[in-house]
């Protein structure tokens, strides 16, 4: 190399971990739906959690900046993170970042159930004006998400984060890293707590893995969606 070009340095790039909430029941065992925005972790979400935070205390992780939804099964979620991991971080909550918004179900006729739980996560494209289960549209969910994820990454104050939301939320997130674009990859699964890893650079993102979950690596005993299951309760 000439001696009078400079030797060439390593992208520096800031560590975010992107986690979905652990599981929860959202139907008595009956099928009558709880309120979606209390329902707390169930025992296999708190498994799950606890299994999260024990993989990156394991791993020597230490997060500096810790976000999360402010649904309850998000806060439920990071908190047990964080103790499983022995690490004591302030939880931020932002409801931009809240799950997309179902409507009623009783509203939604017998035989549109299916494409109602369905239908988001399916489409391939034009996603933007479907509603999920007759509520907020993905491109509404899309216009409040986004812009705080971009903040987020904007935000130089922090190294190694760790944000923990929905399954469609991440969807809309992850395809925003992706492609640079405002894309939605409704047919990316989001296990109950499943990790993903993003690096964010000066202009820049690596996408390092999606969906591992800790309880579940190779998701061997899963062949359906999470909506699949929650419309067969």
């Amino acid at each position: 190399m000439p001696a009078d070009r400079p030797a060439p340095t390593a992208p520096v790039r800031r560590r975010l971990y992107l986690m979905r909430h652990g599981s929860v029941d959202y139907f008595t065992p009956d099928g009558t739906p709880l309120p979606p925005h209390t329902v707390p972790l169930n025992e296999a979400g708190r498994s799950q959690a606890d299994a999260a935070g024990a993989l990156f205390g394991a791993a020597g992780v230490r997060f500096d900046r810790v976000v999360a939804s402010g649904l309850v099964r998000t806060l439920e979620t990071a908190q047990r993170v964080l103790a499983a991991a022995g690490q004591e971080v302030n939880v931020v909550r932002d409801p931009r970042l809240e799950e997309i918004r179902s409507g009623r179900l009783d509203a939604i006729a017998p035989d549109q159930l299916r494409a109602a739980f369905t239908g988001v996560f399916s489409a391939a494209a034009n996603v933007e004006s479907l509603q999920f289960l007759g509520g907020e549209t993905v491109g509404a969910m899309m216009d409040r998400c986004l812009p705080a994820f971009d903040a987020l990454l904007a935000d130089p104050t922090w190294t190694c984060a760790l944000v923990v939301l929905h399954g469609g939320i991440n969807r809309a997130l992850l395809g925003h890293a992706l492609t640079g674009t405002r894309t939605f990859l409704g047919r990316l699964e989001q296990a109950p707590a499943c990790i993903n890893v993003i690096d964010v650079g000066r202009g820049d993102i690596v996408v390092r893995g999606t969906n591992l979950a800790p309880t579940q690596w190779l998701h061997e005993r899963e062949r359906y969606t999470t909506m699949e299951k929650l419309l067969s309760q």
